[in-house]
């Protein structure tokens, strides 16, 4: 007697994996969790259509196994390869001239002044410092640098 009276073909298991893929782009605040869960339901599914008297019990039990596997395997993935980019400071606004030196354009005059940096005037917080004075950006303050004079 089946644990589950319930006759689930691969195609229940595709259409699982297609909702739940739907879910995954609808849901963005999940990052990729429901797209692991869509894997492994397609996992079933496949697996279902070369052997389809697999009872309910060891499907539900596949899945449930396999939907672990890939979600850590999904993580570590992700893990390893987030920190690559060929654009680092991308969405940092501020954080490519790190260590780079330029020229006050206005004076740092109560903690503020300006620089040019790139195609733009920058806000900069540091010490005290007359116009044409020559700073390092050591840092980025939301959006304005901080830097130090270079003596």
């Amino acid at each position: 007697m089946d644990f589950i009276p319930v006759n689930i073909t691969f195609w229940h298991w595709w259409i699982l994996a297609a909702l739940l893929f739907l879910l995954d782009i609808l849901i963005l605040e999940l990052g990729t969790f429901f797209l692991w869960l869509a894997i492994a339901a397609m996992g079933v599914g496949s697996t279902l259509y070369f052997f389809p008297t697999m009872r309910v019990e060891y499907q539900i039990f596949l899945f449930s196994v396999s939907s672990i596997a890939i979600v850590v395997f999904g993580r570590l993935l992700l893990h390893r390869y987030s920190a690559m980019s060929d654009h680092p400071t991308l969405n940092r606004r501020g954080s490519e001239f790190i260590d780079q030196t330029f020229t006050l354009t206005a004076p740092i005059v109560d903690g503020t002044g300006r620089v040019k940096a790139g195609d733009n005037s920058w806000l900069v917080e540091g010490v005290d410092c007359p116009i044409g004075t020559k700073i390092k950006v050591v840092g980025v303050n939301g959006t304005r640098l901080q830097v130090e004079p270079i003596p």
